[in-house]
């Protein structure tokens, strides 16, 4: 029964993501913070980089300014395919892309000085399992960053409600503590936490995405509804007669024991 669980739910993001490869991109709040994860990460032109569900390559096309390679891997062949638009674009030769997926990883252990991932986690059925594998790959002594969304816990079942409607490949937006007991558990060494916010106006988030008939009302409402109140955990607002949200993203970083 689990195996036909990871079946569905791989069909589902593959389904969702096929659908959103380029209207991701045209999300704004999509090239956020950038300069966090580069800083963070201490990414170096010696690093050889893995990023995890990379979907349209846009976090693998700006780590490839400073590393010496990169590897983008995502189970969406259509992500990949714009990811490889995206490189050919901005003229970039140190970068290769596979379709695959994040548990198990189709790579030798040791395999990669620096492994990143983000927006990924609150899509996946074993989050745990996709760390783990994260740091099975990467090389004693080199550094695995995680950037997601983290809600507080009591606002998180609200949130995932919320989400799951918008994307029904979403799982489960891990909390705060979830993330700390994560990496506790990891065994990675020298955590660091970094944190920062995506600003998303609520029509062009929509038009991203690709809920179940007769949905997007409900979440337009949802979100309106919650200005004001923050039930949701995302500071729901109006500004200049729009209403905007701004999602909260949590960035860990470990490195690996030697």
């Amino acid at each position: 029964m689990s195996g036909l669980k990871e079946q569905t739910h791989e069909a589902n993001i593959v389904d969702q993501f096929s659908r959103q490869a380029i209207p991701f991109t045209q999300v704004p709040g999509h090239f956020d913070a950038m300069q966090i994860l580069i800083e963070l990460s201490g990414v170096c032109p010696d690093d050889a980089v893995l990023d995890v569900a990379c979907g349209p390559g846009m976090v693998a096309c700006e780590f490839a300014r400073h590393a010496g390679q990169v590897t983008g891997i995502d189970i969406t062949p259509a992500m990949i395919e714009q990811a490889q638009i995206r490189q050919q674009q901005q003229n970039l030769q140190n970068v290769t892309w596979a379709v695959g997926n994040a548990v198990p990883l189709p790579y030798a252990d040791d395999s990669f000085s620096l492994v990143v991932t983000r927006y990924s986690f609150h899509h996946l059925l074993a989050p745990e399992k996709a760390l783990a594998e994260m740091v099975r790959v990467c090389r004693p002594g080199g550094r695995v960053l995680v950037a997601d969304v983290a809600i507080d816990s009591a606002k998180s079942a609200s949130y995932d409600r919320l989400e799951i409607m918008r994307d029904p490949s979403h799982t489960h937006a891990l909390t705060h503590d979830e993330y700390a007991a994560l990496f506790l558990d990891s065994g990675l060494l020298d955590c660091r936490k970094s944190a920062y916010g995506v600003d998303i106006e609520l029509e062009t988030q929509l038009l991203a995405s690709f809920p179940k008939p007769g949905d997007e009302p409900k979440l337009r409402e949802m979100v309106t509804n919650d200005v004001g109140v923050d039930s949701l955990g995302v500071n729901a607002r109006s500004e200049d007669g729009k209403v905007v949200y701004t999602v909260p993203i949590a960035v860990y970083v470990g490195r690996k024991r030697v």
